[in-house]
């Protein structure tokens, strides 16, 4: 197979990334993707595993965790989703060993070969094809798929450690179809109600299926309390031992991504580190503070340019644009903001226009090449500035938030990662 008929192949799987709609709990069937894993021989099973889920900065802990590993000296499979540009950022290599051979991308660092994304997507087709025929929950799905096939990538470059984000909730997102070693929840807040469920406490419980063992502890981000109760009753149920990061005493880490909730995720990261059982050898905390320093991850109040200011940020809910919010007042001085406004149609719109709309002086409303993503129109009720434009296509907005921005400004690109993505590649030509 050629690469495009590769992702043509993925492309032509059912995709709930692309959906704005479905049933939560009849789509998403974990008995489906343990049923195909076993057909390939359980690539999962090999692996050392840390499981990441909740709503904030997930993220942004799975790279400080894998960055920190790396320092260490180890081997690091990274599974992250979703992708800003590139399929294959979602597959990770992360080695100190790597990079001194020179293979470092500057974004994505050791993300997958085209080739040997090829490589898997030919290995699996026949199983995949056949697994679809007699399945008895349905036929497997693109992140189903795109999850095995890192599992398989990762065994076969023998990484020492695999930190994977999951995708969506956690009790029946297909990560969870491999055993953790340590489990880590990042806080939680109110997203895919539609899905998850309209209280912090139902969507705490999807979350929360992660915890399935007491042989893996657990690390909790500071939550509210109807979130933490569920967490507490999921690690008792599963005799795990729960520890807490406390905002109160949280530790200073040095770190190039901006914004204070970037303290809580690192402090999680190094907390995660302290609960690896690494079998005689020691993590260092000079390896911790640099692996955090070192990390990169893109799309988060993303610095793209200066003279004027260019900030991307993936923030899809109310309480990450409330974060960005505090981020861009702490550390940016600027004459007018100009926001760059695109939102998928499932997220909690009146609560991301809220906090971003008392930022802005200037708004272009805009929409991701997205089947989720929101009408610019259906996003305008939501502002009163005299200054609003709605546009067809995130370049079209780039390019008039640009045209009306002096050096001394800002330009705020936010709403969705498909928009920051997006974002990017145009940055690159206008």
């Amino acid at each position: 197979m050629t690469y495009p008929e590769s992702i043509r192949y993925l492309e032509s799987l059912i995709n709930y990334e692309k959906i704005p709609a479905y049933p939560y709990e009849e789509s998403l069937k974990l008995e489906r993707i343990k049923g195909f894993l076993s057909l390939v021989g359980n690539p999962q099973d090999s692996l050392k595993c840390i499981h990441v889920a909740g709503t904030k900065g997930k993220g942004s802990t799975c790279a400080f965790t894998a960055y920190i590993l790396k320092e260490a000296g180890f081997k690091v499979g990274l599974y992250t989703s979703p992708h800003l540009l590139d399929f294959r950022e979602r597959i990770r290599i992360l080695s100190s060993r790597q990079q001194a051979a020179g293979s470092r991308q500057k974004d994505f660092e050791g993300m997958i070969s085209k080739r040997g994304l090829v490589n898997l997507v030919e290995k699996f087709k026949p199983a995949i094809d056949n697994y679809n025929k007699v399945s008895r929950y349905g036929p497997l799905t693109f992140f189903e798929v795109y999850t095995a096939m890192a599992f398989e990538y990762f065994k076969n470059k023998k990484a020492d450690f695999v930190v994977l984000e999951t995708g969506l909730g956690g009790r029946l997102d297909a990560t969870n179809a491999a055993s953790a070693m340590v489990c880590a929840i990042t806080p939680i807040s109110y997203e895919h109600a539609d899905k998850l469920g309209k209280t912090l406490a139902a969507i705490a419980g999807e979350k929360a299926g992660i915890i399935k063992s007491r042989k893996a502890p657990v690390i909790c981000a500071p939550q509210e309390k109807e979130a933490l109760e569920v967490i507490r009753k999921q690690c008792a149920g599963s005799k795990a031992v729960l520890s807490g990061v406390n905002r109160n005493m949280l530790r200073r880490f040095k770190t190039r991504l901006l914004g204070a909730h970037q303290q809580i995720n690192a402090n999680v990261a190094a907390k995660i580190i302290s609960a690896v059982p690494f079998n005689g050898v020691k993590i260092s905390q000079g390896q911790i503070k640099k692996g955090i320093y070192n990390t990169f991850w893109p799309g988060r109040c993303e610095i793209i340019s200066k003279k004027p200011f260019i900030i991307l940020d993936g923030a899809q809910n109310a309480a990450s644009a409330k974060a960005l919010k505090q981020s861009i007042k702490e550390n940016f001085k600027y004459k007018k903001l100009i926001l760059v406004l695109g939102i998928s149609g499932d997220k909690d719109i009146p609560g991301i226009c809220r906090e971003l709309r008392e930022i802005s002086d200037m708004v272009f409303l805009t929409k991701a090449d997205n089947p989720r993503a929101c009408e610019p129109q259906d996003l305008a009720r939501y502002f009163q500035v005299k200054a609003l434009r709605k546009t067809k296509s995130v370049k079209e907005a780039l390019i008039l938030a640009k045209k009306h921005a002096g050096e001394e400004d800002l330009i705020l690109v936010a709403g969705s990662l498909f928009v920051a993505g997006e974002a990017r590649k145009w940055l690159r030509h206008i």
